[in-house]
């Protein structure tokens, strides 16, 4: 299965972030951490890996929701989803300059909090891909950034990091993203997904194939052998694929 997607939690009221707690694990999702002040939360955020941000607007401490949020800003691009018990047009007018990824009014449902979640990824870049098909049982949703792509199975957003995956393999109008725990099968050709993927890392061996050169254990005269499997490579791009290890 890929990664979890972690979200830090930043609310003041404790049995309301255990309660956000609960439904985002029940959701599949990861919490990375539950703070109560905003200036803990912009500490938090600028020394560890999280994908998201749930931040309460009205926060005890030095600074504010609104505050910590414009902060976090300043050296990450995490998307923050607003979390607040107030309507009125001054909170929000400062809020939205921030260009929050949401606004969740409390009190709110799970089904609220999931769906703002997944606008919130869908949202993280202009440069996303979105399935062109219709998913159908066992496939996903996805969303391809720069290191990570993000994935919606079944009812849920998981994320898999580019470094993880060994190969990709194509499957008709369908990519086959192999890692080494499990393979996801995504509604996309491999000639988009190859051309949404750094190509200082990911090479086309085959028609059929593209391949992670981190992960190459050995190459031979007509295939790569990637953690123990024999891939086929066409012969027109061999000489390709051993400049770019030489260069790796």
């Amino acid at each position: 299965m890929g990664d979890p997607i972690k979200i830090l939690v930043v609310e003041d009221e404790m049995i309301i972030a255990a309660k956000i707690s609960l439904q985002l694990s029940e959701s599949g999702y990861e919490v990375d951490e539950i703070l109560a002040r905003g200036e803990d939360a912009v500490i938090h955020a600028g020394s560890h890996d999280i994908d998201l941000v749930l931040l309460d607007i009205n926060l005890k401490g030095e600074i504010d929701g609104i505050e910590a949020a414009s902060q976090i800003r300043s050296f990450s691009n995490v998307p923050v989803i607003f979390l607040t018990g107030s309507n009125d047009d001054a909170t929000f007018n400062r809020a939205k300059f921030i260009r929050p990824a949401g606004f969740i009014s409390k009190p709110f449902k799970q089904l609220d909090l999931q769906r703002a979640i997944e606008l919130a990824i869908c949202r993280m870049t202009e440069n996303c891909v979105e399935s062109q098909f219709t998913p159908q049982n066992g496939e996903v949703q996805q969303l391809i950034l720069d290191d990570r792509i993000f994935v919606k199975c079944k009812d849920r957003m998981i994320k898999i990091l580019l470094s993880d995956v060994l190969y990709i393999e194509a499957d008709r109008n369908y990519s086959r993203i192999f890692t080494m725990k499990k393979e996801f099968l995504l509604a996309i050709t491999l000639k988009i997904m190859e051309g949404k993927l750094p190509e200082n890392i990911f090479v086309r061996i085959h028609r059929s194939y593209v391949i992670n050169l981190t992960h190459v254990e050995e190459v031979g005269d007509s295939y790569v052998v990637i953690a123990g499997k024999p891939i086929p490579m066409s012969a027109g791009l061999k000489e390709n694929l051993l400049q770019r290890i030489q260069t790796f």
